[in-house]
């Protein structure tokens, strides 16, 4: 069975407390639990102040045997900064640009900008798998999307890990397994109708927006659908959204997924889905969270079965 935690970005303290929680002891090196697993839904890096344990906690597991985890995208992003562009001198699969730099800088300089365990570290990276299809759940970081697999097939091993001559192409902006991997990693984007747009709350105009890609019905919005902040929902139009642009979800097997930066009390997206980044790295820390699914096999999720620290635990 298995204890399904969300993105820790770099708070190792808060991850230890649960866990502690969760039944896990340190021994011989590592967390281990007697008789169950734990499953990490990525983004260990990124924005808080114990980057490197963190790293070191969840890779021991995993090495050890008593863990499994996927890659998020703040671990897709430090590789492709981290890998030369073969076809530019000088440049990375992820442009060095202030703003990316500004994003990742925490991690670099914690772990060491070109050091050795800096460069181990992103060979661990590579390591970790897109999705997990186990016998009774899922996981994936951001979003399940059955067609977006088929896309990148050539490009992963049957472990679900990008092939390592498959970097170039699945970081080349605008290609198809781009694409893929921007949906699974960061979520599903559609379109809005030609012609419309909204401002986001920097004030940049956008045509396209993030969905809660997981809701089915008849006649849903983009309204419906859209991921944006109160303050701007108004913008996004009521029209129809054309049921090619919606995934959905099949429901054969429960889901497991992080990335949203959700707040509040831990609640089921959908009695087969569950959400399980709690914003552990959010701005106001009497609000954050480290979220964890204790799964014992069922087939229907339960809110009785999350549990979560906080921050200052």
């Amino acid at each position: 069975m298995y204890d399904l935690i969300g993105d820790i970005h770099g708070y190792a303290s808060a991850l230890k407390c649960l866990l502690r929680e969760l039944g896990y002891q340190e021994q011989q090196g590592t967390w281990q639990h007697l008789e169950r697993k734990v499953i990490f839904l990525g983004d260990f890096v990124d924005r808080g102040p114990e980057q490197v344990e963190t790293v070191q906690i969840a890779r021991r597991m995993v090495e050890a045997g008593h863990a499994l985890a996927v890659m998020g995208n703040h671990e897709f992003n430090a590789v492709a900064w981290a890998t030369p562009c073969t076809e530019q001198p000088g440049a990375f699969l992820r442009v060095h640009s202030d703003k990316n730099r500004e994003q990742h800088d925490a991690f670099l300089v914690q772990i060491g900008e070109g050091s050795q365990e800096h460069l181990d570290t992103i060979e661990w990276f590579k390591t970790l798998p897109l999705y997990l299809e186990l016998e009774g759940l899922r996981v994936i970081h951001a979003c399940w999307h059955p067609q977006q697999f088929e896309a990148l097939a050539p490009h992963l091993d049957q472990q679900t890990r990008i092939r390592t001559g498959s970097w170039p192409a699945v970081c080349t902006d605008g290609s198809e397994a781009f694409d893929a991997v921007e949906t699974l990693l960061k979520g599903m984007e559609i379109p809005l109708p030609p012609g419309l747009h909204f401002k986001d709350k920097y004030g940049h105009q956008r045509s396209r927006t993030r969905t809660r890609w997981w809701h089915e019905g008849e006649q849903l919005t983009y309204r419906d659908l859209a991921m944006v902040p109160p303050s701007i929902i108004e913008q996004i139009p009521h029209e129809p959204v054309p049921a090619e642009l919606q995934p959905g979800y099949d429901g054969s097997k429960p889901l497991f997924i992080g990335h949203y930066w959700m707040s509040g009390t831990p609640v089921l997206m959908t009695d087969q889905i569950a959400c399980l980044d709690y914003s552990i790295a959010g701005e106001d820390p009497s609000r954050a969270k480290l979220c964890a699914y204790r799964w014992s096999g069922e087939t229907r999720l339960s809110e009785e079965n999350f549990v979560w620290v906080g921050r200052e635990a």
